[in-house]
């Protein structure tokens, strides 16, 4: 009896103790780590994030998904389990591992409808990859559709234990992984029907708050007195792009989307939705909270009330919120301000239109319908990679036509991107490679001596142009496309076929288990996929008056 009732007194102090954390502190973020041999199970679940309850698609049940974290040089084997059950969400899915090469293995990109096809319910995939060369920031998020704005989005870096600017840091790991993503309080299978819309919050590390909301925990990064800290910023936006800054400090860019960066001193960064940045942070202030803010691009954002806001605390400060003074920056980051340290320069001859291969795209929108060179994708119900290993190779063989790019092997490639009509700027993203920015959007000069190289450039606003030089030498079909997922949805996209004749010999062999996703997927029936069907249209339709078409056929739908 004694027993059973220090139990109980034990239990009610936990309680207690727990009450009177949650009332005076904030919970510190520490995720969950993976190794590159896992498995995520994707899930639906009831979160809170910002203290407004709804489901969500999850890895592993947790927002953001856990962190992996490998080394350089390691394999990955990560197989993706589908248990989604929520029919107002999408039920099937597919997950990209973003700024990961996938040389020699293209089926295992995760792209839907250009690599693969999506994974059923009840059903699995094992991506199995590698990255020899390739160490930094990275992320992985469904490519399904409009998922990932449902919470299907998490980190993964690959940490490199010869980093040549390791000497700059001190601490670096699970604890300096940041990550900014929006929030919606409405399932983006109604979302992706409504023309213009805005995110109801911004969190950190998966924590927020929304305006008119209620003061829910907001994210903790603590740090020692002394210590330098790389901290490693993930943008897992789905629409705005972020103004990222710690009150006090400065930041020390060391890395842009997995490429190294001389280092670069700023106060304030703009981060595009799928960009990363390394950033040192030196912790020389006295002891104290401060404010780590993240304000949104969209109307009327603001940190009152700790929106669009995290804090930086101190090992022995106050479990308090910071009372730290936001003050213009005198030092924010500009693109052109960054150049790659390793073996810089753009390739090819270093002069404009005098590549190998010189394209030119405009965007542009009708309707909220976008079109790259007149042309808006729709994805193919054959992804493009089965198509090209069933024997298609020129561009007229390949579906969705007008949309797939054939480029030779071997080539060093330049596209001039610009944008015209409502939506910028437009963060543009290329699989299978890096990229030099050789012109950045609103800047006049061109840069082949040493630009900034990297995985994901704003193609700023109207009246403006980005200049990027890749070389083809990563046989297959990659997805070029607006990270901003709602614009791919209506899109944003073309799909570059790097020597389409190369691709099978390029290839590892792709498994069985690629060949039956497929024939398994188009078996599927509309409840089976999930995503609302018509109910979604009308749940958009009592929340705007300006919407996309309704909903096409499930055997369409990407």
């Amino acid at each position: 009896m004694f027993i059973l009732i220090l139990i109980a007194s034990i239990i009610s102090l936990i309680n207690a103790a727990a009450i009177v954390s949650r009332s005076q502190s904030y919970p510190s973020s520490q995720p969950a780590v993976l190794g590159p041999k896992t498995r995520l199970t994707i899930g639906n679940k009831v979160i809170a994030p910002d203290g407004f309850e709804r489901s969500a698609t999850l890895v592993d049940g947790v927002f953001p998904g856990p962190l992996i974290a490998a080394q350089k040089g390691d394999d990955f084997a990560i197989e993706v389990v589908n248990e989604l059950e929520d029919e107002s969400m999408f039920m099937s899915t597919s997950v990209h591992w973003h700024g990961l090469y996938q040389n020699g293995t293209n089926y295992a990109d995760g792209a839907s409808s250009v690599t693969q096809c999506p994974i059923a319910q009840n059903h699995s995939f094992l991506h199995t990859f590698s990255a020899p060369n390739q160490a930094g920031t990275y992320w992985y998020h469904s490519h399904y559709s409009v998922q990932y704005c449902d919470g299907l989005r998490g980190p993964l870096v690959i940490y490199d234990p010869h980093d040549p600017l390791a000497h700059m840091y001190d601490i670096d790991d699970a604890s300096t992984v940041v990550t900014l993503s929006d929030w919606y309080h409405t399932v983006a299978t109604v979302l992706r029907y409504v023309i213009g819309h805005t995110a109801s919050s911004s969190l950190i590390n998966g924590l927020g708050r929304y305006d008119g909301g209620p003061m829910s925990a907001l994210a903790v990064i603590t740090v020692e007195q002394g210590k330098r800290y790389r901290m490693r910023l993930i943008s897992m936006s789905c629409d705005p792009n972020f103004q990222f800054s710690v009150d006090g400090h400065n930041l020390t860019v060391i890395e842009a989307d997995g490429e190294l960066t001389e280092p670069l001193v700023v106060d304030q960064l703009q981060i595009f939705a799928g960009q990363r940045y390394s950033v040192v942070l030196a912790a020389d202030k006295p002891v104290d909270n401060y404010w780590v803010r993240n304000l949104p691009n969209t109307a009327n954002a603001s940190y009152e009330g700790g929106t669009n806001s995290a804090i930086l605390r101190y090992k022995g400060a106050r479990e308090v919120e910071p009372v730290t003074v936001n003050t213009t920056p005198e030092n924010p980051l500009a693109e052109t301000n960054l150049h790659a340290l390793i073996n810089p320069g753009a390739p090819g001859i270093p002069e404009y239109g005098k590549a190998d291969i010189n394209l030119n795209m405009e965007v542009s929108v009708v309707d909220g319908i976008f079109y790259v060179n007149n042309v808006t994708f729709k994805p193919p119900t054959v992804p493009v990679l089965l198509q090209i290993l069933s024997g298609a190779q020129e561009p007229s063989q390949l579906l969705s036509n007008g949309s797939v790019i054939v480029l030779e092997a071997n080539k060093v490639v330049e596209l001039t991107l610009s944008t015209t009509g409502p939506g910028a700027p437009h963060p543009i993203h290329l699989h299978g490679h890096s990229f030099d920015v050789v012109q950045s959007a609103g800047n006049s000069t061109l840069n082949y001596m040493n630009p900034v190289r990297r995985d994901v450039v704003s193609a700023g606003v109207p009246g403006q142009q980005v200049v990027i030089r890749w070389v083809t030498d990563n046989s297959g079909p990659w997805f070029l496309h607006c990270h901003i997922d709602w614009h791919l949805e209506a899109g944003l996209a073309v799909v570059m076929a790097e020597s389409p004749s190369d691709t099978r010999a390029h290839l590892d062999h792709a498994p069985d288990a690629w060949d039956q996703l497929c024939p398994t997927f188009d078996s599927l029936t509309p409840s089976q996929l999930g995503g609302g069907g018509l109910k979604s249209y009308e749940e958009a339709a009592n929340i705007s008056t300006l919407l996309y078409p309704p909903p096409p056929s499930p055997s369409v739908m990407s």
